[in-house]
């Protein structure tokens, strides 16, 4: 199963936000063991990097970033997928990026904790303890 993960739910690993980082841990114990593949976007690194920083410092999360960049996939965002963004029936311009993302890559799902933001991607989202439960 190949799954797009928004950033909400990568930062809430490495920022250890709870109640959320438990189950986007155990969603990168997956993408680790090879049970589904993750994907993230490019954009979605400085995002992770810029938030994430904050709390862990500088040389933390770069290592972090390392080990991500070593467990998951990075979809490339180019020109066509900025343009096929715009014209989806998105209101958040980030949002219909990472839906027009996880189409180009064929990701079953999109995993985030927003998925009311999704209503309209082409590529379903669901919540990372719909996707934990649908994979048990």
């Amino acid at each position: 199963m190949k799954v797009l993960i928004d950033t909400n739910v990568v930062i809430d690993y490495l920022a250890d936000r709870m109640p959320f980082a438990d189950h986007a841990e155990q969603l990168l114990e997956l993408c680790d063991q090879g049970t589904i593949t993750g994907i993230i976007t490019t954009n979605a690194i400085t995002d992770i990097y810029y938030v994430v920083r904050k709390v862990a410092g500088k040389e933390k999360t770069l290592e972090s970033l390392r080990t991500l960049c070593s467990v998951l996939e990075i979809a490339d965002v180019g020109k066509s997928d900025v343009l096929g963004a715009m014209e989806l029936d998105i209101p958040d311009f980030e949002d219909a990026l990472v839906a027009q993302c996880a189409k180009k890559v064929k990701a079953e799902c999109i995993v985030t904790r927003n998925t009311s933001d999704f209503k309209s991607s082409p590529v379903p989202a669901k919540e990372p303890a719909a996707l934990l439960k649908q994979l048990a």
